[in-house]
């Protein structure tokens, strides 16, 4: 396999604006239609406006495999509220009246090949969608996807997990733009207490491979584990710990003030790990000096 072509998107030249300015970025993550696609427009500006580099925007599906029990549960109140996958485009398109915030399509494949890999692609293209990440596909049996994603200038972020060997690593990398998405750990997603001890590792392993910027995500919760990966990780993915606030503001009352709520509360756990994004840069930056001092 070929490595992808690099594609002029806005999640690349936002990456490379952070490179040039030494700063770890951070990637939200938060289900559409949760709990209604309206309220997500509001979710996606206020993340925005608070720093997150880039927004996944999760396609629901009835059957999220690869999703802890906080995303399924926002899978099923998005799919109770009517949420559909040209709901999700219509969000982009709205979405980029407002805002020029990179955004990325996560999804299983079912929605994805039930409307067709061409329309699909040049219906996201179209809305202003930057690229797609889609959980249960390969790079096997990505070649057709590929192709079609590249023709309409997608972004192909694939996963890379700590059970890839090289080989595998070598391929993900080939087929990945935008980023690479390394999974911290084994398992679905979900907010925990600590990292992984061997993810710093496996993040230098997967940089012999990957030339182009690493995220790392599944677990990723606290403002210290966000720090702890400053200087290692180009970019930290926060999913579950998004979704829960959602959930807390919004599972018993959707009225417009719940959802204002709800917004508050993103914007402030974003401006929070943003921060600790930035301390622990300083303070690795601050222990190399000190290392190399005579």
């Amino acid at each position: 396999m070929t490595a992808t072509p690099a594609i002029a998107s806005r999640i690349s030249r936002r990456f490379a604006e952070l490179r040039a300015s030494g700063e770890m970025g951070i990637v939200a993550y938060i289900t559409a239609g949760d709990p209604t696609l309206a309220a997500t427009l509001k979710f996606v500006l206020a993340l925005a406006e608070a720093g997150a580099d880039v927004i996944e925007l999760g396609v629901p599906f009835s059957d999220p495999l690869a999703d802890g029990p906080t995303i399924q549960r926002a899978s099923e109140r998005a799919l109770k509220s009517g949420a559909t996958l040209n709901g999700v485009l219509d969000l982009v398109r709205d979405i980029r009246k407002s805002s020029q915030v990179p955004l990325v399509l996560f999804s299983y494949y079912n929605p994805i090949f039930q409307m067709g890999l061409e329309k699909f692609a040049s219906a996201a293209s179209s809305a202003g969608a930057d690229g797609v990440l889609v959980t249960d596909l390969t790079p096997e049996e990505a070649d057709d996807y590929l192709r079609i994603m590249r023709s309409h200038q997608l972004d192909t972020i694939f996963l890379a997990a700590p059970t890839s060997d090289d080989e595998r690593l070598q391929k993900i990398s080939a087929a990945s733009s935008g980023f690479l998405y390394l999974i911290s750990r084994t398992g679905v997603t979900g907010a925990k207490d600590a990292l992984p001890d061997d993810l710093p590792a496996l993040l230098r392993r997967t940089r012999q491979f990957a030339n182009l910027p690493v995220a790392v995500g599944f677990g990723i919760s606290l403002p210290g584990h966000v720090s702890v990966l400053g200087g290692l990780a180009d970019a930290a993915v926060v999913g579950s710990a998004l979704v829960s606030e959602i959930e807390k503001a919004t599972a018993q009352d959707s009225a417009p003030r719940a959802i204002e709520h709800a917004a508050g509360a993103l914007s402030a756990k974003i401006s929070g790990l943003k921060e600790a994004a930035r301390a622990g840069l300083s303070r690795r930056d601050s222990s190399a000096k000190h290392e190399v001092a005579p």
